[in-house]
């Protein structure tokens, strides 16, 4: 016999079919309970991070945002009152005086120089008839004697009384704006006062503001031309490279990308004296920059929660499901075990009661045979007397044959006692194939041994193991033809099982022979086999504790592997 070591790589594989099904059926259930753990654990906290988001975005808008409004509403009011109060001083000096007193240059120089120890910003102070004609005029410039009547300043003074112009640079080469206003004496002569006041104030009263470096207040007119000089967006009078916001008179606030690409904040009011618009903008980053910070982090919790979230989800669904399965297929193999064996316990009360009924008239025919061969024996000259010697062995020995099947009946339907020793599985397995070793050289049967060499000793019963692997060798030695070929291996499950693997090549078996392959009666030897063998191994099988498994395919071969403990079972 040669040593060769087998390969079991396909041994005791489920079918595939069944396999591939149960496999969709858990993996559709999982997906399901991991969707639903998902819906129920991450859309609360997407929708709390989303609500948190918002929420908290509002309240720093309007706790960053009010103070702007506010400082926007304290520049405007500054700016206004700064601009009502040079008209009231240029209206209380045109109704204080009388058109001759401040016609005279005198007069007129001198209320200037008080004004301008007053009020530094007054630059002169120039007097007009109806006609337009410039009457007297204080000043360092050489105004007097000038008609204006068609200026536009002086036709809108007439109509409204009161005027204030944009910033302009005119003689004076710097910033400045006009005031007049209107007035008529008892007699009906109307005269205009007007006076040039520069626009230093309006740079104080923005720089006042205290705003960061990267941010940027200034004033416009309504066709957008900056009455003040602009960090960002211009000198003065340059057209401001953005569009003029929409009329409001209360702090309003934009946000928008300026032309430079930045994000920004513009806050902007529009003041009734002069026609301007105050406006301030401001990097939304700076704005926000707390809150970037905060966003950050609450985006990094988010990501953080969700991923250990998802890992638990997935973990514990994924155990959940395995353990499911697990349980599963112990309860099918439960069922099944135990319906197989109310089919065995039903099959062996059947075979008891149909061995004790053979039994009787088998005992009949064994005995009244043997009387007939003492009969006979007591008759020296009995005609035929070898003939009826040789019919009744014949008889007899049919009657010990049927008394062997009833005994096999019997044995499988009773539980026989064991008597539990330790044994080398592998010594044992050489001895059983002793018995065969002159059938093998005879049939030309190849048998390859792969026998484990550190396998330990086991606790069982001798003799009823000889008979299992009789039985499995005898039925491998029947499937195959020939030339044919048979592995014996033995191996270590795990710390507690040690195995067995009897293969052959012979003709296989299909799927439903297998599934009444431990029946009783059930033969695939028509007429040579009484159905019996592999019934009587199964049950010694399980009577030690043991587990036994086939793999067959028709053309193929066959695969018996027998799983035995390796401690005695209490």
């Amino acid at each position: 016999m040669q040593s060769k070591e087998p390969s079991w790589s396909n041994l005791l594989r489920p079918n595939g079919e069944e396999e591939a099904t149960s496999a969709h059926r858990y993996s559709v259930l999982k997906q399901r309970i991991i969707a639903l753990m998902v819906a129920i654990s991450v859309v609360p906290l997407c929708l709390m991070a989303a609500i948190d988001y918002y929420h908290y975005r509002d309240v720093l808008w309007n706790e960053v945002i009010d103070p702007l409004r506010a400082l926007e509403n304290k520049t405007k009011h500054s700016l206004e009152l700064f601009a009502a109060e040079r008209v009231s001083t240029v209206s209380f000096i045109a109704s204080a005086y009388s058109f001759e007193q401040i016609s005279d240059p005198k007069k007129l120089d001198r209320i200037l120089s008080i004004l301008s120890q007053e009020f530094q910003e007054f630059v002169d102070l120039g007097l007009y008839d109806a006609g337009g004609q410039q009457v007297s005029y204080a000043g360092p410039y050489e105004l007097a004697g000038k008609n204006y009547s068609e200026q536009a300043w002086f036709q809108e003074v007439r109509v409204k009384g009161v005027y204030i112009s944009d910033v302009f640079m005119g003689y004076r080469k710097f910033p400045h704006i006009a005031i007049a206003v209107k007035r008529k004496n008892e007699s009906g002569q109307t005269w205009i006062l007007r006076a040039t006041i520069n626009t230093t104030r309006f740079d104080n009263v923005i720089a006042s503001m205290g705003l960061t470096p990267q941010s940027d207040a200034f004033l416009v007119n309504r066709e957008g031309i900056l009455q003040t000089k602009s960090k960002f967006f211009g000198k003065i009078f340059e057209k401001l490279p953005m569009e003029v916001p929409p009329e409001s008179y209360q702090p309003s606030v934009i946000e928008m990308t300026d032309p430079k690409g930045r994000e920004v904040i513009l806050v902007y009011s529009y003041l009734l004296k002069p026609d301007f618009i105050l406006m301030v903008v401001k990097p939304e980053g700076l704005i926000f920059k707390g809150w970037t910070a905060l966003r950050s982090d609450l985006l990094a919790v988010f990501l953080v929660s969700g991923v250990v979230i998802l890992f638990v989800v997935f973990r514990v669904i994924d155990r959940l499901i395995g353990r499911l399965r697990e349980s599963d297929d112990e309860r099918e193999a439960a069922f099944r075990q135990m319906e197989h064996n109310h089919k065995l316990s039903s099959i062996g009360r059947l075979a008891a009661g149909v061995a004790h009924e053979i039994n009787n008239p088998i005992a009949v025919i064994g005995e009244k045979s043997g009387l007939a061969k003492d009969l006979i024996a007591m008759e020296p000259e009995f005609p035929k007397r070898d003939r009826f010697d040789n019919l009744m062995n014949s008889i007899l020995q049919s009657v010990e044959r049927c008394g062997t099947i009833t005994h096999r009946l019997l044995g499988f339907a009773r539980r026989m006692d064991v008597h539990i020793e330790l044994l080398d599985l592998n010594s044992l397995i050489q001895e059983v194939l002793g018995f065969l070793e002159k059938e093998a050289i005879y049939r030309d049967i190849e048998i390859n041994l792969d026998l484990s060499n550190d396998l330990p000793r086991i606790p069982s019963d001798r003799g009823q193991l000889q008979q299992v692997f009789l039985n499995l060798i005898n039925n491998a030695f029947a499937a195959v033809e020939e030339g044919g070929m048979i592995s014996v291996a033995t191996f270590e499950k795990d710390v507690d099982t040690v195995g067995t693997i009897v293969k052959d090549n012979g003709i296989g078996m299909s799927e439903e022979t297998i599934n009444h392959l431990y029946e009783p009666f059930f033969t695939t030897k028509p007429g040579s086999g009484t159905g019996l063998g592999l019934s009587i191994t199964y049950g010694i099988v399980k009577r030690l504790g043991g587990e036994i498994q086939v793999q067959s395919s028709p053309g193929v071969g066959s695969s018996f592997v027998v799983y035995l403990p390796k401690k005695a079972e209490q």
